[in-house]
């Protein structure tokens, strides 16, 4: 009889069917394990966004319109040069106080800036002089130095760099905000004759300086250094809080490193930082330009409304930049972009001033106002955050930001002297250089977009062994950015 075979082709099909229920058996418990991954980071996203989201900034000053030169006697440039003083003390200690910040930790540095600013804030209410003013104003520099990059440092220790950006701008978000309510602010309080001694803009400053000094002691309770150290975490959650963040840094083992000289100036120096500093200095440049001018472009345009109407009429705009600010922020948060954003928010602002330029209709000039917050305040949350992701380490992340913000109040310091008397009324000197300022914007951030690609597609034909194999075990964690490994976020 003829010996039974085997059907060797069955049993292949077999071992493959057997082969692919196991592969779908474990792709099905890594879709599992993924979904309850991401279910933990929302809620534990969720819990950090309810504890430390809720920062505010201070609120605009609105002054100048309601009496300030009068009072003080200022005539020609010396509003211009009172703002400048506060600048150059900004720019001075805006690396500095960052660095100050890591230091002492957030939890106690950001409390002592604010009560220290919302202090001067009043004593600026109080003053007698121009020179008085003068004096007070580079105090004043100091201490709100390491206010905005202090709040940002403190973000970047609990959330994600696609995470950075949304975040960011619901406190930037506050500064449109502040300067809406800052506008009905001061028109409430021009309804009050005087309190005390205190009269029209003196008593804005005071009542500012008060809430902000409130806000400081109440922020010494509320804010902790990092995850480690937040009660209201427990221990799983602290674990995936610093786990989060330490998987995407390369070469980095700890949240908060030791500080290092070296890594500082890889913060400083880097490509990245640099170039989206410009793009903050042009983008502050305007920002600024409108908080302090705002007001006297108003008066231009509608010069027989009353001081309330026109401190009312600085209102929309600011509601506009808020609203695009965030939409646009969680719009890169969701995408995981910030270089096309960086790009595209600059070109309706260019209209805008292009429009106001274009035409002394005044209906025309004040809608052509409300163009450029359409894109204005998202830079202070798109820079900050492209920095922060496009380095290594937490010594030259701190001083990335403080770079970066550095470079933004230089374009202030350039934004006090963009409006001057002898531009009035139509000013179009100080707009033409907001024009340029945005169009240098898109210029800039194109070529750091393409750049960005060009040179990751370098990175990834680099051996890494052959990179690193001369360097100690000290300058291979000083690399940083230089890291083979490490790759730019566009």
């Amino acid at each position: 009889m003829p010996k039974p075979t085997t059907d060797t082709r069955d049993d292949g099909e077999s071992m493959k069917s057997s082969k692919h229920f196991e592969e779908l058996d474990h792709s099905r418990t890594e879709m599992t394990e993924n979904a309850a991954e991401q279910e933990r980071e929302s809620k534990l996203r969720w819990k950090m966004d309810w504890h430390i989201v809720p920062l505010t900034s201070i609120i605009f000053r609105n002054a100048k319109i309601v009496g300030l030169e009068k009072t003080l006697h200022m005539e020609g440039y010396q509003y211009n040069i009172a703002l400048s003083v506060f600048y150059v003390s900004y720019i001075l200690f805006e690396i500095p106080s960052n660095m100050l910040c890591k230091w002492m930790g957030p939890a106690y540095f950001i409390p002592m800036a604010t009560i220290c600013f919302g202090v001067l804030t009043m004593s600026t209410g109080l003053v007698q002089n121009f020179s008085a003013l003068c004096g007070v104003r580079f105090l004043l520099g100091i201490f709100e130095a390491g206010i905005l990059p202090g709040l940002v440092y403190y973000l970047s220790l609990w959330y994600r760099q696609n995470e950075m950006t949304f975040r960011i701008s619901l406190f930037i978000v506050s500064g449109s905000l502040a300067g809406a309510f800052g506008g009905l602010l001061a028109s409430a309080i021009l309804k009050i004759p005087s309190i005390g001694s205190l009269h029209s803009w003196r008593m804005i400053f005071v009542i500012e300086g008060i809430a902000t000094c409130l806000l400081g002691i109440g922020s010494w309770f509320v804010i902790t250094n990092d995850p480690l150290t937040a009660k209201w975490l427990s221990a799983d959650e602290k674990a995936l809080a610093i786990s989060r963040l330490t998987t995407e840094r390369t070469n980095a083992d700890e949240l908060v490193d030791k500080f290092n000289w070296t890594k500082l100036r890889r913060g400083v120096i880097n490509p990245v930082v640099l170039a989206t500093a410009w793009i903050f200095l042009f983008n502050s440049l305007v920002v600024q330009g409108a908080a302090f001018f705002l007001p006297t472009l108003v008066a231009t345009i509608f010069p027989n409304q009353g001081d309330t109407t026109k401190q009312l009429l600085t209102v929309p705009p600011y509601v506009l930049g808020a609203i695009c600010c965030v939409a646009t922020s969680y719009a890169s948060w969701r995408m995981n972009k910030r270089g096309v954003f960086l790009i595209f928010c600059a070109i309706i602002p260019t209209i805008g001033f292009a429009l106001f330029i274009a035409t002394p209709n005044p209906s025309i000039r004040y809608g052509a106002i409300f163009l450029p917050f359409c894109g204005l305040y998202t830079y202070g949350a798109l820079t900050n955050s492209h920095v922060a992701a496009n380095v290594a380490s937490d010594t030259a992340r701190s001083s990335a930001i403080g770079t970066n913000v550095m470079f933004g109040n230089i374009g202030g310091l350039a934004a006090s002297w963009a409006f001057v008397p002898s531009d009035a009324p139509l000013y179009n000197i100080g707009t033409g250089l907001d024009l340029a300022a945005m169009a240098s914007i898109i210029i800039v951030a194109t070529a750091l977009y393409f750049w960005i690609l060009k040179d990751n597609k370098r990175r990834e034909r680099l051996d890494p062994i052959m990179e690193m194999g001369h360097l100690s075990t000290s300058d291979i964690q000083n690399l940083d950015w230089k890291h083979p490994d490490f790759r730019w976020k566009n």
